[in-house]
């Protein structure tokens, strides 16, 4: 078997069966015994498959409501969000896919010896990300190795980012030694984090109380997330479903709202308990090689780096998420600059908003409020990514399937595509006549980073000791 032929077999088993294999290859590297080991890893297989199932749910409920909605305003934009699967497959079908994922890992794997970083990412399914960035500069430029290097290049920044938010994720989403190196979230926390410290230099907003516990104290049975899924879902079913109400049948009307309430309590609920299965299977695997890892390489606290799926649960994220679906619609319409139509990832947002709101530590408000500013750059990063994408997706003989019309859009993108921000800053670093602007979005980028360095790290230690009190 060739090596692009192996590499596509593998991932083509995909998560939820080499996942279970993973972690229990895992469990016995760190000495967990058999019986543990091959337990942790069916559980954590089984999480997978449970939040496939919510987010499948979730995707084809709240998709075809965002659709009617964009009809109802009217959106004339000749990009079409075709979803994030476009995105990985376009990617890992490019020429440059079977190289890069092994140089991806031996890159980890010297980062790690070397100490640059200390994120050990097995999350082998999200490399496409890192080889998108390698396939559209290799589209741009037509060398392969320029693809390479910037592919490289965008790993070598995501994995300092996974270490950098890791104190986050043990704090705030109770992960302790997991990272998530999962480019189209991480990618956000530096903004976010700089958001965050404008925030608090705004009395109403930095004394303002709105993490769930405190909207629920305030609202009574309406600050639920049963109750507030049911709310969000009429509001998105309302305004997706005025095409039926005007053209009289008012019953269907009523279903459609109805069926999308529903639907959105029983994301908001279940969604936290299947993720609790999954990292019933992790949290073992994950102390016992924090264990091993520690004994067998004194003074380091390495990390395990995992898909962001096992935190988007957190209820504050899920309901920002929901309000944004409307507002992303909004946005489309009014943004200068903008000619991509959301449509595809709208239900896959609690992905891209992830650092908005764990930098406002769960606050509703700041952390819509973050979500928003990540969703005008989405918007603007995904229009620019147009061309390129559709140059991948005609050259993989690939065509967004089971979207009513799309092939009447002129480009192909996506939300998930406009969410890297890396990628797409180290993209115009590559491209002739948009170096300069690649160069100087980097230096910002860094220099944001650099000031909000020390944040992550005193804000959950300020936490850990306020909760100790």
């Amino acid at each position: 078997m060739t090596l692009d032929g192996a590499v596509h077999y593998v991932l083509d088993l995909g998560a939820a069966v080499m996942m279970p294999i993973f972690i229990t290859i895992l469990g016995l590297v760190f000495r967990q015994g058999l019986a543990k080991s091959v337990r942790a890893g069916l559980t954590v297989g089984s999480g997978f498959i449970a939040i496939g199932l919510v987010v499948t749910l979730l995707v084809n409920v709240v998709g075809p409501k965002a659709m009617g909605f964009a009809k109802v305003l009217g959106l004339q934009l000749d990009v079409l969000d075709v979803g994030w699967p476009m995105g990985a497959a376009v990617s890992f079908a490019s020429p440059i896919a079977a190289a890069l994922i092994p140089a991806v890992l031996v890159l980890n794997v010297v980062l790690v010896l070397t100490r640059f970083t200390r994120t050990i990412d097995v999350d082998l399914w999200n490399y496409w990300h890192f080889i998108y960035t390698g396939a559209a500069i290799h589209a741009a430029t037509g060398n392969m190795a320029l693809g390479v290097v910037g592919a490289c290049a965008t790993a070598l920044i995501i994995f300092r980012l996974a270490d950098w938010t890791a104190p986050a994720v043990e704090k705030h989403f109770g992960l302790p030694g997991i990272s998530l190196p999962h480019t189209e979230t991480v990618n956000w926390a530096p903004i976010m984090f700089a958001l965050e410290r404008v925030w608090k230099n705004i009395p109403p907003l930095a004394k303002l109380e709105a993490d769930p516990a405190a909207v629920k104290k305030r609202l009574g049975i309406l600050g639920e997330p049963l109750v507030m899924g049911a709310l969000l879902g009429v509001l998105i079913g309302a305004l997706g479903a005025i095409p039926l109400w005007r053209a009289g049948e008012h019953g269907k009307w009523f279903k459609e709202i109805a069926t999308l309430a529903v639907t959105m309590s029983a994301v908001l609920i279940v969604l936290p308990k299947v993720v609790a299965i999954l990292m019933e299977g992790l949290i073992p695997i994950s102390e016992g090689a924090r264990a091993y890892l520690q004994k067998r390489f004194p003074g380091r606290d390495l990390l395990i780096g995992l898909d962001a799926a096992v935190v988007i649960g957190h209820p504050a994220n899920m309901a920002i998420a929901l309000l944004c679906v409307p507002i992303m619609l909004l946005l489309a319409v009014v943004l200068p600059g903008n000619r991509m139509l959301p449509f595809g990832d709208l239900a896959a947002l609690p992905f891209y908003i992830l650092w908005g709101v764990a930098a406002a530590r769960g606050n509703m408000v700041r952390g819509l409020l973050n979500a928003i500013v990540v969703l005008v750059f989405i918007l603007w990063i995904g229009t620019s990514l147009g061309p390129l994408t559709t140059t991948l997706a005609h050259s993989a003989g690939f065509s967004p399937k089971g979207v009513e019309g799309a092939e009447g859009y002129t480009q192909w993108s996506g939300v998930a595509l406009g969410s890297h921000i890396v990628p797409w800053m180290v993209l115009q670093l590559f491209v002739p006549g948009q170096r300069v602007y690649g160069a100087v979005a980097l230096v910002v980028f860094m220099g944001t980073w650099y000031w909000v360095r020390g944040d992550v790290k005193a804000m959950f230690e300020g936490q850990e000791k306020t909760e100790a009190r």
